[in-house]
Order: C-alpha cells, then structure tokens, then sequence
C-alpha cells in the first residue's frame, strides 16, 4: 500500500508537489514519479477558463477536476480551495466536497472575496478571528484525520511579515495541519518562518517563477525546514509556452512536420494513457457470462 501524505510528511526529505490541472497532467506527474500533486486553483481558471486566478472558478468546478483526477491517480493531491468560497459553513461544505473527492490536503487562504494569486497585488485579508472560525469548522468538517487542513496567510503583502508570522501562529493553534505563508520576499523571510515554526508543523514553500518569492530547489528549502515545495504554476506556464509554438508552426507551416521529434505519436500517447490496459479489460467482460 503506497504512503499516505500524512506518513510522508513524517520523513526528513521535503515532498516535492507539480502543480496538475487536469487528469492528464496528474497522469504524467505521477508516471515522471512523484510522491504528491497540486491541483492549482489558478491552473484551473486558466485552463478551464481562460482566465485570470482572481476567484472566477467555484468550488463545484475545482471538486470535479478533483474527482476526475483522483479516479485516475493514486498520487496523493494537495488541492487549492481557496477562501473555502465562502464563510465558515460554505468552507465546511467545501471541505466535505473535496475529502469526498479524494484531497489528501486541502488549502484554505485568510483573503477577502473575490481572492486573487498569491503574487498579484491589491489583496486583502480577513480578521484574524474569522479566519480561526473557518479553520475551525474545516477541521470539524472532515471525516478522516488523514484529510490535512493547510492553513495559508496571504497577509506579509497586506500587513507585513510580522504581521504574517502572528497570524500563522493563530493558525497553528487552531490545530490546522501545516502552515503556508505566501509571497515572503527574501531568503532571510523565508529562514525566519522556518525558525519559527517548522519544528513544531509542516512547512510549506510556494515556487511560482517571476513571482515575489526567490525561485529555490527542493532541495535547498528542505535544508532550512520546508516539508512540502510546490510548482503550482509551472506546467500551464510550460504548457502555455509549447502550445504557442506549437500553433505557431502549424499556423505558418500547415503541418505538424517539423514538430514530430517534439511530440508523443499515436501509439506513444496511447501507451500514456493506458490503452492497452484498458482495451484488456474491455475483453475481460466480452462474451458469455
């Protein structure tokens, strides 16, 4: 029986998490051997959408492509549900919605409504005191303590990061499971964090490239205290650059010629995905019963 996250988080290693979007995604992560996935709230608005990360997808949308992904996989995923989409019984509705399909751990944020990416400007937070009330009825709302709750702060761009640090250690107090302080802006911050908190809780690290916090291995941020380092931007980015070339081409070429020493072909994609395995046990139901 593969770990769970909980029992990973125990080991000295950080658990290094690609963000996902969709199935496809996870499928690849997990066949490239990761130990846990991220499914991006901000992946999903730009993949599903089109749009910016700036709270236009609903927890209905992120608990589908949850659902879609953990039927697939059986990496453990972190998922993004942002504020919770709502107040302290719509964040325990949430919470029930994604245990249901599948989360692993389950990322709740102290923004105001409509929230935004982490590394935009122009956010806001909530009191202190509400937010205590939302982590509180998350933990009430799952049914295994194998569900994690991650508490994330967005406050050091709103109130500082002393202002940041004391909220974390409301957060911790609650109970919550691990602690995210978002966009810390230098590697003293993100030295000071781990100081403080991460003998007594999981820490986790937010890689997002051309964002606010300095882009660092895996490596290197479980050396100062992380336990989990995410990517959560990275594959749209990659997606989003390879796609423009791709179009690109094909656009000024009107074939897919030059491209095919950069893609999967017919039987390659299909050996991904698994078809031959899934055609096998097609046949295994065929026939008399």
């Amino acid at each position: 029986m593969s770990m769970t996250l909980k029992e990973r988080l125990r080991s000295d290693r950080a658990v290094l998490a690609p963000g996902i979007y969709d199935a496809f995604t996870a499928l690849i992560a997990e066949q490239a051997g990761f130990e846990a996935l991220y499914l991006s709230g901000a992946s999903i608005a730009y993949t599903r959408l089109g749009r910016s990360d700036v709270g236009l997808t609903t927890a209905t949308e992120v608990a589908d492509t949850l659902a879609r992904i953990t039927e697939r996989v059986a990496t453990p995923v972190i998922v993004d549900a942002d504020t919770g989409f709502g107040n302290a019984l719509n964040t325990q509705r949430t919470v029930r919605a994604f245990e249901r399909a599948g989360a692993a751990m389950i990322q709740l944020e102290d923004q105001t409504f409509p929230k935004r990416c982490g590394h935009l400007d122009g956010k806001g937070v909530i009191p202190v005191s509400e937010m205590c009330g939302k982590l509180r009825a998350a933990l009430d709302a799952r049914h295994s303590s194998e569900t994690l709750i991650l508490a994330r702060t967005d406050a050091v761009a709103v109130e500082g990061f002393e202002a940041a640090m004391e909220r974390a250690e409301s957060f911790l107090a609650c109970g919550v499971d691990a602690l995210f302080i978002e966009a810390v802006r230098t590697p003293e911050q993100m030295q000071q964090a781990c100081a403080r908190f991460s003998s007594r809780i999981p820490m986790l690290a937010n890689m997002v490239e051309g964002g606010k916090t300095p882009v660092k291995s895996a490596d290197e941020l479980g050396a100062i205290g992380y336990r989990i380092v995410i990517f959560p931007g990275g594959t749209a980015r990659a997606a989003g650059f390879m796609l423009r070339q791709y179009y690109g081409d094909l656009h000024q070429n009107r074939t897919t010629a030059p491209w095919r020493d950069r893609m999967l072909d017919f039987d390659q994609l299909n050996e991904t995905i698994g078809t031959p395995e899934l055609m096998a046990l097609g046949q295994k139901y065929e026939g008399k019963a």
